[in-house]
């Protein structure tokens, strides 16, 4: 099946110390690539977190978010910056000496220095939240699979319905060729045969050479290998290892046939119809770049 590269996924996992929220966005690119924002403590662990993903998420630029919040029991996840505090307080009697105020320093004079409170340092990242941590990745990726599997899907109808509208041009562009081998024998022999007045021409050499210009011409061989292409194209969409590459791949020897068919047909009927056929070839080429 198809797998969009877009998507978003979020999960909670939750135990009795508290909760662990993750993110995950996901948009298309050609390779897959990861990045993160993660509290001070998991930063040393980015790296089994992007393998976490990996397991998931094969191409797409990834970019996930952890919070963590713990039940703190009451107790304000701030401390005093002793050191700063004092300093204040000796910078502020400082200025009293300087400028002559006998005014008293008061709390809130050295509260508004923030940087007198600081925010306790996380401890070491014990195994029980690693888990909780896992869990919550692990379900947002679950979760941004299932909304890019569910864009792949719509995705994947839209390209069956464009590939059936080729496949109707290919069936037009038969029936108008049909005959069209005989016709064009018959034109090239009798425009030659007013060319050509010289009596040591060999009739029989003459009648080969028309022969395989006309046999050039021919475009049967390049609508057989058309529709098998479009056939294949078809199948990739249901495999469960499809990917955007082998498409791309497909579509290109489809554009390479219908160009040919265009260049060797010399008929304005067919050369409209095959401009049709590449306009939808352009719009399945610029939706399959979304694609794993």
């Amino acid at each position: 099946m198809l797998v969009s590269m877009t998507g978003y996924g979020t999960a909670t996992a939750v135990n009795g110390q508290g909760s662990v929220t993750a993110e995950l966005r996901s948009v298309n690119s050609r390779f897959y690539e990861f990045s993160s924002r993660l509290p001070k403590h998991l930063q040393t662990r980015e790296l089994e977190l992007k393998e976490a993903v990996r397991a998931r998420i094969r191409r797409g630029k990834v970019n996930l978010s952890v919070s963590v919040d713990k039940n703190a029991g009451g107790e304000v996840p701030l401390k005093v910056d002793a050191e700063a505090a004092r300093a204040y307080v000796a910078l502020l009697r400082e200025l009293q000496t300087v400028t002559g105020i006998e005014e008293e320093i008061r709390l809130e004079a050295v509260m508004k220095f923030s940087d007198v409170f600081r925010a306790e340092e996380q401890a070491d990242l014990s195994e029980e939240e690693w888990e909780l941590v896992l869990q919550a990745v692990g379900e947002a990726a679950d979760n941004l699979h299932a909304m890019r599997a569910q864009e792949g899907a719509e995705l994947a109808q839209d390209l069956r319905q464009r590939i059936e509208v080729m496949n109707s041009g290919m069936d037009e562009i038969e029936k108008a060729k049909a005959g069209r081998s005989e016709l064009e024998y018959q034109r090239l022999k009798e425009r030659l045969g007013n060319l050509i007045t010289d009596e040591k021409v060999d009739p029989d050499r003459l009648e080969m050479e028309i022969a395989l210009l006309a046999d050039k011409m021919d475009i049967t061989e390049e609508l057989v290998r058309f529709r098998s292409h479009t056939k294949f194209f078809l199948e990739a969409l249901d495999a469960n290892d499809s990917e955007g590459r082998k498409l791309s791949f497909l579509l290109q020897e489809m554009n390479r046939e219908a160009n040919t068919i265009s260049s060797k047909s010399y008929d304005a009927g067919i050369s409209h119809i095959v401009v049709s056929v590449k306009e939808e070839l352009e719009r399945i080429r610029e939706q399959i770049q979304n694609i794993e």
